[in-house]
């Protein structure tokens, strides 16, 4: 047996205070443990009871509004999509995680002087310093970037989005027209090169997307529109066409009073006397823009069945990009999607119909959450909009029950329509049949054979506005024809301009009634 120190001694007095200095430092270190788990609760044990029951009352009371929240979003996922695009909650969350973040540094702070420092050795006085400092920067610090994350949120919710009325769904759907061009010079929101109509269930997300060509002539307005007291007859203005639209209505913006978009407005009236649907709201994407958002969600993956050219054989980067399954960045993207070379206007579409079905299905929530604010500032100078902001968790919650299903898609081009001199009936007969069959109804009324339908005379797609565009990188994002007749299981199937089909019997992403399986 060890020998035990007579009373008095000096190894007896040494080991009584080793003793009390390692049971200080245990308390001390248990002082700020407690404020980590439960923050008000060192107060309360040893110092100010006052701040410590404010403090443990209100920890509690914000955890358990957080179980719930997490569990009533869990099951009902409107909450969440609200609280996240509400611009005061959000006003109200960042101020009161900036409110935590000091109010819980305080406490970090108030633990370490009842832990009475002074009193401890000078190793254990200098690992509760490095300790309580670890423990308060961390803390605080991942409270204040939360509230830097939900200022971006709000900014970006402020920015992007008015505070227009919402409007009522048009016979259970939505319909927005989404509309695309290059930025430049006076051209944002000028004039769209590409032109395509989301109709979205209201209750199930499922969508069809109906896509416009931009050199259609001779097509009708809205009774009663601005548009079709200028042009009862249709719009049959000399060399111009449905992309056209939108610069007539700046050169004659008087006729739009009180008109924000007169461009967009008129472009609106002609996409609704089209289609026969009622549009309710719109967005203009910038298609540079388009190459942040890309490279801010990691990129895209897509299948190339073609060599795509990036740019022009006269610009100085300009490449290929290869055949097969590639993940594509933001700059290849926007090329596989625009690129004219070697190609056609209704190719070139149903490649875009391919990069929206991917981007779609391919940014989960845990990419956007990862990318947040990458993803935020491509947007805000990527899309112009006139969505409200009441109106986002809608959408948001209706774009993640799209992302399950598959997304048809309806052309308003050859060899089905003459873009020259569109037949109305038929093209408003064909879009009643798409949004029918998506909806898994019937059509009210029949439409034409395919044979009938096919008769129409075939339009290259080509003209000298279009010559003029390629010139300068215009887009399109909206037409397409008929899928490609059957072959046999020898023959490969025609691909053209990277697309499956051709100009002659159309393109297979351009009318299909699931995009993702034919790209």
């Amino acid at each position: 047996m060890p020998s035990v120190p007579p009373p008095g001694s000096h190894q007896q007095r040494f080991t009584t205070v080793d003793r009390a200095q390692r049971v200080r430092f245990r308390r001390a270190v248990t002082l700020m443990l407690m404020t980590l788990f439960l923050p008000g609760s060192a107060q309360l044990v040893s110092g100010n009871r006052r701040v410590g029951r404010i403090a443990l009352w209100t920890w509690l009371t914000l955890a358990v509004v957080g179980v719930l929240a997490v569990v009533t979003s869990y099951f009902w996922h409107g909450l969440a999509f609200w609280a996240g695009t509400s611009t005061v909650l959000l006003q109200v969350l960042r101020l009161g995680l900036m409110a935590l973040a000091v109010g819980w540094a305080y406490l970090f702070v108030d633990a370490w002087r009842l832990g009475q420092p002074l009193t401890l050795q000078r190793q254990h006085r200098l690992a509760i310093v490095g300790v309580n400092g670890f423990l308060c920067f961390s803390v605080a610090g991942a409270l204040l970037f939360g509230a830097h994350v939900v200022s971006v949120q709000r900014d970006f919710m402020i920015s992007m989005f008015g505070n227009g009325e919402a409007v009522g769904a048009h016979h259970g759907r939505y319909n927005v027209l989404l509309m695309g061009g290059d930025a430049g010079a006076g051209r944002w929101g000028l004039r769209p090169d590409s032109m395509t109509v989301a109709s979205i269930d209201a209750v199930t997300g499922k969508t069809v997307l109906i896509s416009l060509p931009r050199n259609m002539q001779n097509f009708p307005f809205p009774e009663g529109s601005v548009m079709e007291k200028q042009f009862p007859d249709g719009f049959d203005e000399e060399g111009m066409y449905l992309n056209g639209l939108a610069t007539w209505a700046l050169d004659h913006a008087a006729l739009f009073e009180g008109s924000k978009n007169p461009g967009v407005d008129a472009t609106i009236e002609g996409v609704e006397g089209i289609t026969g649907l009622k549009m309710n709201y719109w967005a203009m994407v910038n298609l540079e823009g388009f190459k942040d958002l890309v490279d801010a969600v990691g990129g895209v993956e897509l299948n190339v069945r073609q060599r795509i050219p990036v740019g022009l054989p006269s610009d100085s980067f300009f490449r290929y990009i290869e055949p097969g399954t590639r993940t594509l960045n933001g700059m290849d993207t926007l090329w596989f999607a625009r690129a004219r070379h070697d190609s056609d206007d209704y190719s070139r579409m149903a490649r875009q119909k391919c990069v929206m079905s991917a981007m779609l299905q391919q940014v989960s929530p845990q990419v956007a959450l990862r990318n947040f604010e990458k993803i935020a500032g491509a947007g805000s100078a990527m899309v112009s909009t006139n969505v409200p902001r009441g109106e986002v968790d809608r959408f948001v919650d209706l774009a993640l029950k799209a992302k399950s299903q598959k997304i048809a898609s309806l052309s308003l081009v050859p060899p089905m329509i003459n873009t020259a001199n569109p037949d109305i009936d038929l093209v408003h007969a064909k879009v009643a049949a798409a949004v029918a069959k998506a909806e898994g109804r019937a059509p009210e009324k029949p439409v034409e054979t395919a044979e009938a339908a096919e008769a129409a005379p075939a339009d290259t797609g080509s003209s000298d506005e279009a010559t003029t565009d390629a010139a300068d990188g215009a887009t399109d994002q909206g037409a397409g024809s008929p899928p490609p007749a059957p072959t046999s299981p020898s023959t490969p199937p025609a691909v053209t301009g990277g697309s499956l089909g051709s100009l002659s019997t159309g393109y297979a992403a351009n009318q299909s009634e699931d995009v993702g399986a034919v790209c």
